[in-house]
């Protein structure tokens, strides 16, 4: 026997199987649903799209070793499955079904006998996904004021200060929708303009400086909502196409909107959205449906779940205490006036029962998180430009007087990671 040995244990054949030291890491990525391996060897395997049954070789020997792992933190969404090839694992025969299904797994399994087969010499379950970093900043844009469309924007500070206006960039335009992307940048996106509706966007910067328009991708709609998802990225929904729909459009981390998707659930105009939990989004309430639309983590719209509380549309929503959100006012349609009642919603996306109004009853006004886990609503009908703080602990605080232009039909996100 020659070579170099390098943290080995031994085979019964006498030759030397590599543990983790020695083993070979090739650079390819499996994404398919079935993958061979081969002893001595580590394999990345990406269940983004699909769950993968890994077969591990029939001719196993005392030593042989395999390490697995989840490359895209997808095993909970679609597991591995582990077929032992005619083996046994950890004592179980081949036709016992072996799977993983916690995100961030990593498996590390070496071949012991006949009698137990496959043993897993280490089952790092890595259930905490990293933590993206919080947003401190905010803006809210856009909107009708007494004098018609508009294309302010209003800057909000760490401490949840809301800045004088600053002039627009941008087609002047109200019923639009905006979100959070790339960690620390937004996006405003579609709505009316004088021209009728459209399907042009605008990028925000760390810096809170907004971009000239990005013609349209999608369908031309307004009155729709839209959440950040997946630590990252972005989504778009529902609205009015001139009847209502359940479109969406996703948005990559460097804030490129994608072609619609095909609907899922009820649909509806004027909903709110907003994240939720580490990495997820939510669709909420509307007109003329009560019902939530939970996103994935990959932007995939969930079916719908029936409502939670008093069914209205025009109002907001916004993330609170790092992995909780809010949804609050709204139209009430009933009497055509606004609301001041909430709703929080659980870091699993379980909306609760109805909490009575704290600040002035309003519709068509925004919201946005700031602070790192406070939430702030903002503007609404009746031309109003006061702001009501959320705390830590989901608790709305009473009416700030007003900066900035009054107005409504306006929208919001959060932006920048630095205080």
């Amino acid at each position: 026997m020659s070579g170099t040995i390098v943290n080995n244990i031994t085979r019964t054949s006498g030759t030397i199987a590599p543990t983790t030291g020695g083993l070979s890491w090739g650079s390819d990525v499996i994404t398919g649903s079935t993958a061979s391996v081969s002893a001595g060897n580590g394999y990345w395997i990406n269940t983004t799209s699909n769950a993968c049954t890994v077969t591990l070789p029939s001719s196993a020997e005392i030593g042989d070793q395999v390490i697995l792992a989840d490359y895209a933190r997808t095993w909970s969404t679609n597991n591995l499955i582990i077929d032992s090839n005619g083996n046994n694992f950890q004592g179980s025969p081949d036709t016992f079904t072996v799977d993983y299904s916690t995100a961030g797994q990593s498996l590390s399994i070496v071949y012991s006998d006949a009698t137990k087969g496959w043993i897993p010499v280490s089952d790092d379950a890595v259930t905490e996904a990293p933590v993206a970093p919080v947003t401190q900043r905010a803006i809210f844009g856009y909107g009708r004021s007494s004098g018609g469309k508009v294309s302010i924007t209003n800057l909000v500070n760490s401490s949840g200060v809301v800045a004088s206006d600053v002039t627009g960039v941008g087609t002047d335009r109200e019923r639009l929708a905006a979100a959070s992307y790339g960690f620390d940048k937004a996006i405003f996106g579609y709505g009316t303009s004088s021209g009728g509706k459209v399907s042009m966007t605008n990028l925000v910067s760390n810096s809170g400086v907004v971009a000239s328009d990005t013609t349209g991708v999608g369908t031309v709609r307004d009155n729709l909502a839209a959440a950040g998802y997946g630590n990252d990225k972005a989504i778009f929904g529902y609205g009015s196409v001139g009847a209502t729909t359940n479109l969406t459009n996703l948005v990559s981390n460097s804030g490129v909107v994608a072609t619609d998707t095909a609907g899922v659930g009820t649909a509806r105009e004027n909903p709110a959205g907003t994240g939720f939990g580490a990495d997820k989004a939510i669709f909420c309430n509307g007109s003329p449906s009560n019902v939530t639309n939970i996103v994935s983590n990959l932007g995939v719209v969930a079916a719908d779940v029936a409502g939670v509380g008093t069914r209205r549309p025009s109002l907001a929503a916004c993330r609170f205490g790092g992995d909780k959100a809010i949804m609050a006012y709204g139209l009430n349609p009933s009497t055509g006036g606004g609301l001041s009642m909430s709703n929080i919603i659980s870091n699993t996306g379980v909306v609760a029962a109805d909490v009575s109004g704290v600040g002035t009853a309003r519709s068509v006004l925004a919201a946005a998180s700031y602070g790192g886990n406070l939430g702030l609503f903002g503007y609404g009908s009746g031309l109003s430009n006061v702001t009501n703080k959320v705390s830590a602990t989901g608790v709305i605080a009473s009416d700030t007087s007003g900066v900035g232009t009054a107005r409504s039909i306006l929208a919001a996100a959060g932006y920048s990671t630095s205080a």
